[in-house]
């Protein structure tokens, strides 16, 4: 059967489509035409335009598209819902929004005493897998599924605790506090180890473990944090849960989730590490020429002075 049924509103979201154009607009009001309001400022960089859109489509993809209903059929595009928003998005925004925008918001007195605390890198990095983690526990995924206040403000500290996890990374305030970029790769990949258990405890289960994808009361239940009451009331009663849509065993959806969340995140870590280890390198090598540099002119240095001084006691 098609999901065409559930309707356009259901399909393509048009006031989070209204939301991100008025966002969007927001965004250029304040970079362009009210820059000079902040105390410091500089002209939008054309790099930073480009994140925020993309930042925008982004988000709009995940969250105002069929691919928000197709999660709620589908564990296998949840994942990839999950891995979009809270490991590449979060890259989107900081890069996108300048950095004399994040700097009245960071130093409003409360927020900087949290950040000082939530962007420790260890807290940071073990708040956003803890997080994680406790969402997939089925007893807490099926809870939360069921009530559209809770999911909302779930996913919304999720993406919080996301972009604390990259803000050490990323700080894009000058002189900001900002790890070196070996250390950057050693938190990259102790992030990438510590999110494995918890992408393992899909892959390797052997039965369905969410009552949402496979209850068809809990299903439809949970279909309303994406589909209108009255169309759901208005589906034909043959409908019982995903299975009417899709030809993909629960475990083996199950299953495909949990490694597609995985290649995704080594993927999107992967081009990090990359990222950092060319800066490193470049860095290293850049010092290791001045180092070569000074040491010659050192060298050289002293060779006149010598020379200087023979002459001297030649003459004399």
């Amino acid at each position: 059967m098609s999901i065409s049924i559930f309707g356009f509103r259901a399909l393509w979201n048009p006031e989070l489509m209204v939301g991100v154009l008025l966002l969007t607009a927001l965004y250029f009001l304040i970079t362009v035409k009210f820059r000079h309001k902040f105390k410091e400022s500089e002209p939008l960089k054309r790099e930073e335009a480009i994140y925020f859109i993309l930042a925008m489509v982004l988000f709009y993809g995940i969250k105002g598209t069929p691919i928000d209903l197709m999660g709620h059929i589908l564990f296998t595009l949840h994942m990839i819902q999950m891995a979009l928003m809270l490991l590449l998005l979060p890259i989107f925004v900081i890069k996108g929004i300048p950095w004399w925008v994040w700097k009245p918001v960071v130093e409003v007195p409360i927020i900087r005493n949290l950040l000082k605390v939530f962007t420790q890198p260890l807290v940071a990095i073990l708040l956003f897998i803890g997080l994680f983690s406790v969402y997939h526990l089925p007893v807490v995924l099926d809870y939360v599924k069921l009530n559209t206040w809770l999911h909302g403000g779930f996913t919304l500290l999720l993406f919080v605790s996301a972009m604390l996890m990259y803000w050490p990374l990323m700080n894009p305030i000058p002189n900001g506090k900002k790890m070196k970029n070996l250390y950057s790769i050693a938190y990259i990949i102790g992030n990438a180890v510590l999110i494995t258990p918890a992408c393992a405890l899909i892959i390797f289960a052997g039965e369905p473990i969410y009552t949402t994808y496979t209850d068809g009361e809990a299903w439809l239940k949970a279909m309303e944090l994406c589909v209108p009451v009255d169309t759901l009331a208005s589906l034909p009663v043959s409908i019982s849960g995903p299975e009417t849509f899709t030809s993909l065993s629960t475990v083996t959806d199950q299953q495909m989730g949990g490694v597609i969340m995985k290649i995704l995140q080594e993927i999107i870590f992967g081009v990090l590490i990359t990222i950092y280890f060319m800066r490193w390198y470049r860095e290293d090598r850049a010092t290791a020429d001045e180092v070569t540099e000074k040491a010659l002119k050192a060298h050289q240095e002293k060779w006149h002075k010598e020379q200087e001084s023979l002459k001297q006691q030649h003459l004399s």
